[in-house]
């Protein structure tokens, strides 16, 4: 039995950093009718709230969504009326310098330094410091040619791995690198989500662009939860429809096993 159906945001329910569109809000209202939903991605709390929050429709059922920006460093839900947070894990003063230091280093060896950029490409969301090769207000379709294959980005993860061990650094987005403190990742988050629910990990099913290995979708595949991996929001708007319709008709392990063989 599935009682809740988690997602990765930026290119899986929406393009990077876009709000939800219509088709993607009436969607999850509609999954929202028979199980829980979560989102859990690097993004800190102001980004959630402009790509989902402020695009749900009336009719959505707000007190079954589980907000975790930030890799789920965060975790916010909806009573009387209004989002709140219900806990939070924030990095100190002298772990934020060493892992600016880190970028600063890295970018330089790699070499993977644009000359053209949009915006601070660094941001500290509190509990996780986020690098946006390209700036945070870049164009999509220059996110997109940066790194389509995340080619670049392996190589500054891999140097960044090595200055800070103690550390998580995963990849996300279109042209993002995310670092955490040891251990926390989506699984981490989904751990959390579960104790915080009382929603079985069993009882979970992940949706996301980035399941592999170095992906930041990848850890929920680790953790062992059932998972659907997309290419894009128009499969992940399949795979909603899927989903929706076994599980009102009670046949979603079916389903979920034919899913998981092919990428939509």
């Amino acid at each position: 039995m599935i009682s809740l159906v988690a997602f990765d945001l930026d290119g899986t329910l929406a393009l990077s950093k876009q709000p939800l569109l219509d088709s993607m809000g009436e969607a999850l209202a509609d999954l929202l009718h028979v199980a829980h939903v979560a989102v859990i991605s690097g993004g800190d709390w102001p980004q959630f709230e402009k790509q989902i929050a402020s695009r749900l429709p009336e009719r959505a059922n707000r007190s079954k969504l589980w907000l975790l920006p930030t890799t789920g460093t965060k975790l916010y839900t909806y009573k009387e009326g209004q989002w709140g947070r219900v806990c939070a894990d924030l990095f100190s003063s002298s772990d934020k310098e060493r892992i600016l230091k880190a970028f600063d280093l890295s970018l330089e060896k790699t070499g993977f330094k644009p000359e053209k950029t949009w915006g601070n490409r660094i941001e500290d969301r509190g509990s996780q410091i986020t690098f946006s090769a390209l700036g945070q207000e870049a164009p999509i379709q220059e996110k997109e040619h940066w790194d389509p294959n995340f080619a670049k980005r392996k190589v500054i993860q891999q140097d960044l791995m090595q200055q800070l061990p103690e550390m998580s650094i995963n990849m996300g987005g279109a042209t993002s690198i995310d670092v955490t403190q040891k251990g926390v990742d989506k699984a981490y988050g989904l751990k959390r989500l579960s104790d915080q629910s009382g929603i079985a990990l069993e009882e979970m099913v992940f949706i996301g662009d980035a399941i592999f290995p170095g992906g930041n979708d990848y850890p929920a595949h680790q953790l062992g939860l059932k998972t659907v991996k997309v290419k894009n929001p128009d499969g992940t708007l399949a795979a909603i429809a899927g989903i929706h319709a076994c599980l009102s008709k009670r046949r979603l392990r079916r389903c979920l096993n034919t899913a998981a063989k092919t990428d939509v």
